[in-house]
């Protein structure tokens, strides 16, 4: 984990002048025409503030709500603006890209809309639930690969072969820019904004986001954040260039790239101000806050600029945390869900041995019950001893209200006589 750490005379500091040379496709006046193109089928996303995690950061807290598009993710934008600016010609041949699953969706969305066909090459790894709601949209979906990389390049030998035109996901200056609507709605919502924290999957939304934020306010801080475990961007940023993993490992699957853009880095260069790297653990605890205080499913890619608050040395900032999507399937939502609490100690297990004479059972039940335990699971073991009236195993699976219950629980069947002792949970 990196943490970032700014003082006054930092945040003083102006970007440099740029051309609309320097700038090639991403200029105002095309990130204008993007606004209005997108605007045709986003829905309004207005800030949303978090009394929650300002209250814990001592910054004014503010999420952008990408996960309640039409799509499920920011996606929309990037894909609907690109395929405008398409020839008929270009329609007409069909589409193709490779997606983890927001901008498949995205793609799928944008070519019905058009009348165009498109094909979308996903990684095998791909939630069902993204590979659904893409071939919903009328989109031919390819499974192949273990990575997004590997699908992207199934997609550029599709194009190749049937002569499609590639859409693709990140590195393409017209999906930069309409991704980079996110930032005009931001600062329309929150004109004084301070921080700007943007996931990172392949670099295209922080490209777009990073350079139109400094066009409309330079001193305007737009901080990167990637998982762990696909740090693809930073690593490039440190050798200077453009650098692939030789593998990623991360829950946050539509950040999980191995190689980002050549195309979209030098703007990642020139205005993205640092990059945080988020654990998985700290996704998992993440996802529980968001649904416990706003009631809100975002993936964990989404949850990066929500996780990486705690890590934003900072106070009295006024920062908005780009929710990127909200495209999580039922089964991976209950795992993030059950690894959510035990991480937060409100589920744990705990073995006790106990003669096995009756009583002993009732007598742990009502210690437990005094001290408001909950018990969600039993499981009872004779066979742990060869003489089962020396000592029989209990294994205990409870619910508590977090790491200060748990601990009280216990003390109070230490105290009781038994020898509690804390196993994973048993669920």
């Amino acid at each position: 984990m990196v943490e970032y750490t700014v003082n006054d005379e930092d945040s003083q500091q102006q970007s440099p002048e740029v051309s609309e040379a320097e700038q090639g496709m991403m200029t105002l006046e095309a990130f204008e025409q993007a606004c209005s193109v997108v605007d045709r089928v986003t829905q309004d996303t207005k800030l949303i503030y978090s009394k929650f995690f300002s209250d814990e950061t001592g910054n004014k807290v503010y999420f952008k709500p990408e996960n309640m598009q039409l799509t499920g993710a920011f996606k929309l934008r990037g894909a609907y603006y690109t395929i405008s600016t398409l020839s008929d010609e270009e329609r007409a041949r069909g589409l193709v890209t490779a997606s983890a699953g927001n901008h498949a969706q995205g793609v799928a969305y944008a070519a019905q809309c058009f009348g165009a066909k498109a094909v979308i090459c996903m990684p095998v790894s791909t939630p069902l639930i993204k590979i659904e709601r893409t071939k919903s949209y009328g989109a031919e979906v390819v499974l192949y690969g273990d990575v997004y990389d590997q699908a992207c390049e199934k997609a550029y030998e599709l194009a190749q072969k049937e002569g499609y035109t590639m859409i693709h996901p990140f590195d393409d200056l017209r999906v930069a820019t309409g991704q980079g609507t996110i930032s005009m709605e931001i600062i329309r919502d929150l004109p004084l904004v301070d921080y700007i924290l943007v996931p990172i999957g392949g670099g295209g939304l922080a490209a777009g986001v990073a350079t139109l934020a400094k066009m409309l306010r330079s001193n305007i801080k737009v901080i990167g954040v990637e998982p762990e475990g696909a740090a693809c961007m930073k690593e490039s940023l440190k050798a200077g260039h453009v650098v692939s993993l030789e593998g990623v490992n991360t829950i946050a699957d539509g950040t999980a790239v191995e190689t980002p853009g050549t195309k979209i880095f030098p703007y990642i260069q020139k205005y993205l101000d640092d990059i945080i790297t988020i654990s998985d653990d700290e996704l998992v605890t993440t996802f529980l806050d968001m649904v416990e205080n706003h009631k809100m499913v975002v993936e964990n890619s989404g949850l990066l600029s929500v996780a990486a608050l705690r890590h934003l040395n900072v106070k009295n900032k006024r920062v908005v945390s780009i929710l990127s999507g909200g495209n999580m399937d039922v089964i991976t939502m209950s795992s993030v869900i059950q690894n959510g609490l035990i991480a937060r100690d409100r589920i744990f297990t705990v073995s006790l041995l106990l003669p096995d004479k009756p009583g002993e059972l009732a007598k742990v039940a009502q210690i437990i019950a005094a001290q408001r335990g909950n018990v969600i699971k039993l499981d009872h073991n004779q066979f742990i001893n060869t003489n089962r009236s020396e000592a029989v195993e209990l294994k205990v699976t409870l619910e508590a209200f977090g790491t200060s219950h748990k601990e009280q629980i216990v003390e109070a069947l230490r105290q009781a006589g038994f020898r509690p002792r804390i196993t994973g949970a048993n669920l």
